[in-house]
């Protein structure tokens, strides 16, 4: 009996004596389960969480007082344009992402980005990174070096190649495939050709994600566009999502009921498909992506601009382009965010720049056109029921679809600065759309499930310490359409792979971000 008391006394004592690197000391603790919160301690050593509970007997190098606060995992953004900028040495700090709670990050997105994923690994890393780092193999990129930008369906030769760079892409830790249908090259496409591509992944457990072929009726529409995404996911027998979701512009407002009943249906037959969200009613994209028809881009910018020489071409492009335009709801829905040839019109509407020139709006747009494809544009055309409608979704994840840019370069969309805490302050705070509950399951535990992050997502005994520290009613998106260079604020304390990124709401600039590669 004596002996019996002596060993507990030792294992009592030796807890007692447990140190850690750093205590969080008294928070309140939402694990990305999306069950409710309880209140611990968190005791992290190295990059891992080694303990939670009551740690009052511990010690540690760094004890942190959350008392009141809220402790989730990190924020992953499963959709991400970000990769562009993390590559220059005065944005892999990656600021932006981690001032909202954002510790991982996905790029290569909408079939476009790096075929090369060992080339972008070496750019990614030549100046360090301050978050990590999962990549997708974008197909539109595939299709581009195979095929070039010619409009017809893959031959047999050209989908095995397709296959293979694929392949070579999840070997390289790809965690799936990315498409964008709605895009050139991608929109020459069939779906047999994302089927068969799709097959490349199937063995890696790799998830198909895409941007939609159709988000409003300007081809398939959007129920046929979404239920693509269902025929890739059956076909291939892999996880589909349908990212960036929404319901665009005014011909198709309300169809979020039937999208999801869709959704619903498939996933009751067995079909694994979810989807992604940004927490904003308005979109971005290129200027000629939303209005010019597939089949004037064909071949490149030299064959484009020789259709637009030709009068009866001409003629057929901007009929299209009325139609597309009122599909975004009219000009002044439509803002600029990007474009090199005039400063002076970012910021501004498409209708305000076609008023002061004197000129019909397609007219005006076709003229930068003629200077550019690269013209970035915000375009207002979503209506809040079917966001609401969809963010209710148990299967919806969170991302951003934000870009990376240089500190006060155009007008991007705030969403590069703003989307995880704009959800909880606008949707969870203010509007009561979600709980807090399910706000962080969609941007943390859930992500990490549907793309196997197997130690990321939770705070969990064993998980890698990506965690983020919060007061909700003070964390808060500041940047706007129209001055959308302001940081989010209210993260107080940001641990990436266990080292503080932010203390005290101050920036430490340490960059322990990782490429992380699908096992």
């Amino acid at each position: 009996m004596r002996s019996t008391f002596l060993i507990f006394l030792l294992l009592f004592l030796a807890s007692c004596q447990q140190k850690y690197d750093i205590i969080l000391k008294g928070g309140i603790i939402l694990d990305g389960s999306g069950q409710e919160s309880f209140s611990g301690d968190i005791g992290i050593n190295g990059n891992t969480i080694a303990m939670i509970g009551d740690l009052s007997s511990a010690t540690a190098t760094n004890v942190i007082d959350v008392k009141g606060m809220i402790i989730t995992p990190g924020f992953i953004d499963v959709h991400s344009h970000a990769g562009r900028g993390l590559v220059h040495p005065d944005r892999s700090d990656s600021k932006i992402l981690l001032t909202q709670g954002i510790t991982t990050v996905m790029i290569n997105p909408d079939g476009g980005g790096a075929v090369d994923l060992i080339k972008q690994d070496s750019a990614l890393m030549h100046d360090g990174l301050g978050v990590n780092v999962v990549q997708m193999i974008p197909h539109g990129s595939i299709r581009r070096q195979v095929m070039g930008m010619e409009d017809r369906l893959a031959s047999e030769d050209e989908l095995e190649q397709m296959k293979e760079l694929v392949k070579r892409g999840m070997d390289q830790g790809a965690f799936g495939l990315s498409s964008g249908p709605f895009y050139t090259p991608g929109s020459y496409s069939d779906t047999r050709e994302l089927v068969e591509v799709s097959k490349a992944i199937t063995p890696y457990n790799g998830v198909y994600t895409s941007h939609i072929r159709d988000e409003s009726n300007y081809t398939i529409g959007l129920e046929a566009a979404v239920e693509e995404v269902i025929t890739v996911a059956r076909e291939a027998g892999i996880t589909g999502i349908v990212t960036h979701i929404k319901a665009l512009g005014p011909p198709v407002w309300g169809m979020s009921e039937t999208i999801i009943n869709n959704i619903e249906t498939a996933r009751a037959e067995g079909v694994i498909v979810y989807a992604d969200q940004y927490p904003y009613n308005a979109s971005a994209t290129g200027l000629g992506a939303a209005l010019l028809p597939r089949w004037s881009q064909a071949g490149g910018r030299d064959d484009f601009l020789r259709r637009i020489s030709n009068p009866d071409t001409l003629s057929m492009i901007k009929a299209e382009m009325t139609q597309n335009l009122a599909r975004r709801g009219g000009a002044d829905r439509i803002q600029f965010r990007y474009f090199e040839h005039d400063t002076s019109v970012q910021g501004r509407t498409l209708a305000q720049v076609a008023s002061e020139w004197s000129m019909d709006a397609v007219d005006a747009a076709l003229d930068m056109l003629k200077k550019t494809s690269g013209i970035g544009i915000v375009s207002f055309n979503m209506n809040d029921d079917d966001v609401h409608r969809f963010m209710k979704q148990e299967w919806m994840m969170t991302c951003s679809d934000g870009s990376y840019p240089r500190w006060e370069e155009g007008v991007p969309h705030p969403r590069f600065i703003g989307s995880f805490p704009r959800k909880i302050r606008k949707y969870v705070i203010e509007e009561k759309v979600i709980s807090l509950a399910q706000a962080i399951r969609s941007m943390t535990g859930l992500s990490a499930d549907i793309f196997h992050l197997n130690d990321r997502g939770y705070i969990k005994e064993g998980y890698i310490a990506d965690i983020a520290i919060f007061n909700p009613e003070s964390l808060t998106d500041k940047a706007t359409f129209t001055d959308p260079f302001q940081y989010s604020e209210g993260i107080d304390y940001l641990i990436i792979n266990g080292e503080l990124a932010i203390s005290d709401r101050k920036f430490n600039d340490i960059r322990k971000g990782m490429i992380l590669k699908k096992k």
